[in-house]
């Protein structure tokens, strides 16, 4: 990260997200894939900053990706019915981005505050770096 980077919002998925999973595994599955479910989780972190967002997963070996702020095309705000009543929820995020074209935040709180915070952080990346979003295809059919 550098020097002018800063961090707008850190977290992990709620454990809520593995909800269908924890009963199956009270009614079909063995525990232990309860535990490595929530192991997976906690061991799964989102950092967002005023350049970039990372995204950094794994037990035992890790693994880091990073989307630039200014590729990001478009942020949505989910909240499936389960994560409704827990008061989470995702973002989900169209991307120009060739490895990463669509990235989700998952189970996280205030979902909606931070795609608002996502969405003005791209503002602010793109007039940094003097950068605009084209689509090419939709100037094709007009």
């Amino acid at each position: 990260m550098s020097t002018d980077e800063q961090v707008l919002w850190q977290g992990s998925p709620s454990q809520w997200t593995n909800f269908w999973p924890f009963v199956l595994c009270v009614l079909v599955i063995p525990i232990p894939y309860a535990i490595w479910r929530y192991i997976a989780t906690r061991c799964f972190t989102y950092e967002v900053t005023t350049q970039s967002i990372h995204i950094r997963q794994g037990v035992f070996s890790r693994r880091t990706d990073s989307l630039l702020m200014y590729r990001v095309k478009d942020a949505s705000f989910v909240q499936p019915f389960v994560m409704r009543l827990v008061g989470i929820g995702n973002v989900e995020m169209q991307t120009s981005d060739t490895t990463t074209p669509f990235l989700v935040i998952r189970g996280v709180p205030d979902a909606d505050g931070l795609r608002l915070r996502i969405l003005k952080a791209v503002d602010a990346a793109r007039d940094r770096k003097g950068v605009r979003e084209l689509d090419i295809a939709d100037n094709l059919h007009h």
